[in-house]
């Protein structure tokens, strides 16, 4: 990247305009008496053509000096994390349920996967120093990306997370738990954490949640569990089945492993959680910034120095001006 340690310095590009109408200014008409025009007659010579050569050398010449001055660098910053942050599983429900157009962003109704997805983006991109995952679950649970500080690559598999691809009918969050602390106690941390997002409850698998909760705290593995999707009549809309969110299920998971438990029945409070989460779970990385620069006022020093002197020769020599 180019920068400059000066840059105050082409506050001094303003001169060439004003010396340059100040020459012109000073410039008169000379007048010379001939008694025949026959010297004149063979038309302008080569040096007549080329006079404003020492100018545009001059001007070349300064332009080049207030570079220099300037101090042009071609600076490089890297940044090194010398102190890792936290790790992060990101347990997302998939299932049929998570289909429900129950939300709203820019004033349209969109499913409640879509939101959770670019809320969950926008928390990833808030922690740039922190190793996340993501799990995903419906019938079942699996990894869909281990723990990684490549957050880019991260997002594009998030973006990638579909309905129904971990199966539609069923929910199990016993095992999302399980699969969550399994790849966060393969990891060294200072602190492991899962958030765990669903709209439904635990219908399936052989693991329980509050014995996953249990096993996970074993493990030092804090849960904090979401439940999603608005209500109306002691359930969430759009659900035929009776699967509205167990709630106490949630909390009962968080307790168990020293996590908080929240609810959204809206896109505006889904963000508000993430959020809470985000000053909850503070990193301690440490960041250490170091800086390269590769000093180039010499390629506009040199130029400058030689038009300048080519300026002065030539204004004295092929191209003087008679006062």
């Amino acid at each position: 990247m180019l920068e400059f340690q000066h840059p105050w310095f082409f506050l001094f590009l303003l001169i060439l305009p004003l010396l340059t109408w100040r020459r012109l200014s000073k410039r008169g008409r000379a007048v010379a008496g001939w008694s025949s025009l026959s010297v004149v007659a063979g038309g302008r010579s080569w040096r007549t053509q080329l006079a404003f050569l020492p100018s545009v050398l001059e001007w070349l010449g300064l332009f080049a000096l207030i570079v220099a001055l300037a101090r042009p660098q071609l600076t490089n910053r890297e940044r090194v994390v010398e102190s890792e942050g936290i790790d992060i599983m990101l347990a997302v429900d998939v299932s049929g349920s998570m289909e429900s157009e129950d939300f709203r962003m820019r004033g349209r109704k969109v499913n409640r996967l879509a939101v959770a997805k670019g809320v969950v983006a926008d928390f990833i991109e808030n922690r740039p120093h922190d190793r996340i995952g993501l799990v995903v679950f419906g019938e079942e649970a699996f990894t869909q990306v281990p723990l990684t500080m490549d957050h880019a690559a991260l997002l594009a598999f998030l973006d990638a997370v579909q309905i129904g691809m971990a199966g539609a009918n069923r929910t199990a969050i016993g095992h999302a738990i399980a699969v969550s602390s399994r790849q966060l106690a393969s990891l060294k941390a200072e602190s492991r954490v899962v958030i765990l997002l669903t709209d439904g409850r635990n219908n399936v698998g052989p693991l329980d949640p509050i014995a996953a909760a249990t096993a996970a705290n074993a493990l030092e593995v804090r849960v904090h569990t979401i439940g999603v999707g608005s209500t109306g009549g002691g359930g969430f809309l759009g659900l035929a089945r009776g699967d509205e969110v167990d709630v106490a299920t949630l909390k009962a998971v968080a307790e168990a492993t020293g996590g908080r438990t929240f609810r959204a029945t809206d896109t505006r409070a889904l963000r508000e959680i993430y959020a809470v989460i985000d000053e909850l779970e503070t990193t301690t990385a440490e960041v250490s910034e170091y800086v390269h620069r590769d000093e180039l006022y010499r390629k506009a020093l040199v130029p400058g120095i030689l038009f300048m002197l080519l300026h002065m020769v030539l204004g004295q020599t092929l191209f003087r001006r008679l006062p």
